[in-house]
């Protein structure tokens, strides 16, 4: 499971389409509707929020429009309605981490996508993440 903290204009349609699945599971673990990943590290920071759920339901929402920006049709009624407004903070370390990573993904799967981010430098976070100081956040593994 990635919970990318990146946006997700920079995933490929493998990526957007995973992390749409992985996110609508992880929401699924939040509301105790499966025993799996219950413990999987990319949840802490969903979990140790004073409003997991509200969060996790915003972190979709973005996803949803991005994926209506590329013309794909992901199931909006999959999203928990929420009306509390949310952010959560990353790291900058982990941004740079996550975005390492995402590019040898992209280097191998989308090698035109690739080349377009290359010369980016500080990707945007989702817009729901405030990019604070700090080194690669303790639950990420490495």
């Amino acid at each position: 499971m990635r919970l990318w903290s990146l946006h997700s204009k920079y995933l490929d349609p493998q990526g957007l389409v995973a992390l749409w699945r992985e996110t609508l599971l992880a929401q699924a673990v939040l509301r105790g509707e499966t025993r799996g990943y219950r413990n999987h590290p990319q949840l802490d920071r969903f979990k140790n929020h004073s409003a997991p759920l509200a969060a996790i339901s915003l972190y979709l929402n973005a996803i949803h429009a991005e994926s209506e920006m590329r013309g794909y049709s992901f199931d909006k009624s999959k999203i928990k309605p929420t009306r509390t407004a949310v952010t959560l903070t990353v790291t900058s370390g982990q941004m740079a981490f996550e975005w390492a990573h995402l590019l040898v993904k992209l280097k191998e799967r989308s090698p035109a996508l690739y080349r377009k981010w290359l010369a980016t430098e500080i990707p945007e976070a989702h817009p729901m993440f405030k990019v604070r100081a700090g080194e690669i956040e303790p639950w990420e593994r490495q």
